[in-house]
């Protein structure tokens, strides 16, 4: 047992959970720890490669059913997010916006056709899926969307642009929201498709081993059954937000999880005025308090996690998860920070590049400013959005 499960919370998992939670483990293990650190610093990730090898084991769009998914429960996906991230943010967020946003899109809203021409290949991992939401000046505030669809005869024409989009620049196919005379409304449109086009977003300081884009779309025509018929309302697309945010709260555990062990195995062999650092009352206090939250954090992850599973998790439980997960996670990163000293920089140490990712992980899927207007309309029954 890790010594940071100070309340056995493994007990509360399932044999098959546990199993596999090792898989991941160990996939992360062997492929992505020895590589990683590099991978940030040049700022590349070998997305294609690593979503193949992913979708072998069925990673990709596990919590769903049919057409080559594995179909696996909500806490597994979870715990599944929770090893990813401890590898790094960047690779959790390959396979959470493959599965939970635009797998996912296309699942819950797109027709048959459109399930069987993209969903078998995606669990696969032969390709790849992008979610195309934030404009450039509207992020927290999709409803404002400037990205139009005008039909013209039986066709579509797009036009507009889309920020930040998580593997856009090597995407197969990109769930795109646009405003129509009728509404808000997804397409799944062929990143191939003239009129499209995908540009790399470089020098980020956080993220670094993610591929991340911006999309232009200039007068992209697209056939009519090009467009998500389910797929109707603003409410669409915040219900993908809702189902990839509760990755998010596990996935921050694990980066949380692996400053931790970083931070208890450097206190333990690092000796400062005689002794180890880990033998000094400060340390002490702030790996019990980091080690509190982190376990605080997995409980809450669990109970939101057999909510899904029981078909009973309400938009603003999810809200609690990522705002408190995420805060918490980021905390425990700086304060790690401070316990491996100078050392805490160095990207021999995997601390630093976890803080820097939180970061991103702070504001994407929703800042915690939206989250904590989200549980206010819960408490209050107000709207202070507008």
């Amino acid at each position: 047992m890790s010594p940071l499960d100070l309340l056995d919370i493994d007990a509360s998992l399932s044999e098959e959970e546990r199993q596999i939670r090792a898989v991941v483990r160990q996939l992360v293990e062997d492929r992505v720890r020895p590589h990683v650190a590099g991978w940030y610093e040049d700022g590349q990730v070998p997305a294609r490669e690593l979503a193949r090898e992913f979708g072998k084991l069925g990673l990709l769009g596990m919590h769903l059913t049919g057409y080559g998914c594995a179909g696996a429960s909500a806490v597994a996906y979870g715990l599944a997010c929770l090893e990813l991230e401890a590898g790094d943010s960047g690779v959790r967020s390959l396979v959470s916006v493959q599965g939970s946003l635009a797998m996912y899109a296309i699942w819950r809203f797109g027709s048959e056709e459109q399930k069987q021409r993209w969903l078998p290949a995606m669990a696969a991992g032969e390709a790849i899926g992008c979610f195309g939401l934030t404009e450039p000046d509207h992020g927290s505030d999709p409803a404002s969307m400037a990205t139009r669809a005008r039909r013209d005869g039986d066709d579509w024409i797009l036009s507009g642009a889309k920020m930040w989009i998580t593997n856009a620049p090597i995407a197969d196919v990109g769930v795109i929201w646009a405003r129509t005379d009728e509404g808000v409304r997804g397409f799944a449109v062929p990143m191939d498709t003239p009129g499209v086009t995908a540009r790399e977003i470089r020098h980020k300081m956080s993220l670094r081993a993610s591929l991340t884009g911006e999309i232009a779309l200039d007068d992209v025509r697209l056939p009519a059954d090009a467009r998500l018929p389910e797929a109707i309302g603003l409410k669409a697309p915040l219900s993908c937000l809702t189902e990839a945010r509760h990755g998010i709260v596990w996935g921050a555990l694990g980066a949380a999880r692996d400053c931790l062990e970083a931070a208890l195995s450097y206190a333990t062999t690092r000796t400062q005025f005689g002794r180890p650092l880990a033998g000094f009352q400060l340390t002490q206090a702030k790996l019990a308090d980091m080690a509190v939250e982190w376990n605080k954090g997995l409980l809450l992850a669990l109970h939101l996690g057999r909510l899904a599973d029981a078909g009973k998790l309400r938009p603003e439980q999810v809200s609690v998860g990522k705002l408190n997960n995420v805060r918490e996670a980021l905390a425990i990163a700086r304060e790690c920070r401070t316990i491996l000293g100078a050392n805490g920089v160095s990207g021999e140490y995997p601390v630093m590049r976890h803080a820097n990712n939180l970061e991103s992980v702070l504001t994407y899927e929703g800042t915690s400013e939206i989250h904590q207007l989200v549980i206010g309309q819960r408490l209050t029954g107000l709207s202070a959005f507008a």
